[in-house]
């Protein structure tokens, strides 16, 4: 199983830094009263793309440029965090930026894409239909794959968890979302390799509850369907590797509705004039759902996007749960 020690991710801080300052970690005080227990917000939201992605992306292309410096390209699939990072680093190494998103998806995260050098293609009706197009595309074409979960992109997104670990090593639980899984693993990785004790809470979407119902049956459960609009989340297939870390080293998973993301939307902007995207405010809904259990306790929140379609905001603000 993936492990990294503390000298590793200090490597990969080290990388990351020479792309982008560290991000904040803030405590604020009407969130606090919101969530009624001292919490710390990590502001992935205030990274260059907008979202933890990035780090990952910083430490992939770096690895990819060094082993195999003849590729002509990448080619992966995403619903627009993964995929900006992605296009951003490639188009920065002089690479080709081959990016699939299902249709329907953000169009102002599809906009991101393009504008950070990405030929963007819309394949499918989810997410894991426009990562089965992306395998082929690739293979195909020469590119080379990056896939939704890898041990250099692991590396580069535990950097946020190893940053607010080492400034708050007394926390008690750390709220994170799970998609494809490289953000709660990276958390909990980087937890190990500091040697603390922190919990680890994962949140999923009721809509895409694969990482739930994977833990609880001890095996990999695909769903049906992953309709929510906290996009970041909207898988059906979850990933053996992260599984593999997840099921063992989180303390549990959660789910949360729609409307408690966009109400914990709601309670970012109002507490903190920060914008989330639905993944990014789904670690405060699941905080939320949990207030009773966790009084008293110190907890952090991953605010791991802001991206939001202007759209989707607007209706959340007016107290509405955007439909998909």
């Amino acid at each position: 199983m993936m492990t990294f020690t503390k000298s590793e991710l200090e490597d990969a801080c080290a990388l990351v830094y020479r792309h982008m300052p560290a991000t904040a970690q803030y405590s604020w005080p009407m969130l606090n009263a919101r969530t009624g227990t001292p919490t710390w917000v990590k502001h992935e939201n205030h990274g260059p793309t907008g979202a933890f992605k990035m780090r990952g992306a910083i430490t992939f292309m770096d690895w990819l440029t060094r082993t195999h410096p003849g590729v002509p390209g990448i080619c992966t699939a995403t619903k627009g965090n993964h995929g900006q990072g992605q296009a951003r680093m490639a188009t920065a190494a002089g690479l080709r930026a081959l990016i699939y998103v299902p249709h329907g998806n953000s169009v102002e995260k599809n906009a991101a894409m393009r504008a950070f050098g990405a030929e963007l293609v819309e394949h499918g009706q989810d997410f894991d239909e426009a990562k089965a197009e992306a395998f082929r595309v690739a293979e195909e074409q020469g590119l080379f794959i990056v896939p939704p979960f890898h041990k250099e992109l692991v590396r580069g997104v535990a950097t946020y968890a190893f940053e607010l670990l080492s400034a708050q090593p007394d926390l008690d639980t750390i709220y994170v979302p799970i998609g494809c899984g490289s953000g709660i693993c990276g958390t909990i990785l980087a937890r190990d390799a500091l040697g603390l004790k922190t919990k680890v809470v994962g949140v999923v979407s009721e809509n895409a509850p694969t990482a739930k119902l994977s833990v609880e049956a001890g095996r990999m459960v695909e769903t049906d369907s992953a309709n929510t609009f906290a996009d970041g989340m909207a898988v059906r297939l979850p990933v053996q590797e992260a599984y593999d870390i997840y099921s063992k080293g989180a303390e549990r998973i959660i789910t949360v509705s729609d409307d408690e993301v966009a109400e914990a939307i709601r309670a970012y902007y109002t507490c903190t004039h920060n914008l989330a995207e639905g993944a990014g405010a789904a670690p405060l809904a699941g905080l939320l759902r949990e207030k009773e259990r966790m009084a008293g306790k110190d907890c952090a929140v991953i605010l791991c996007g802001g991206n939001i379609d202007t759209d989707w905001f607007l209706q959340v603000m007016a107290g509405k749960t955007p439909k998909v």
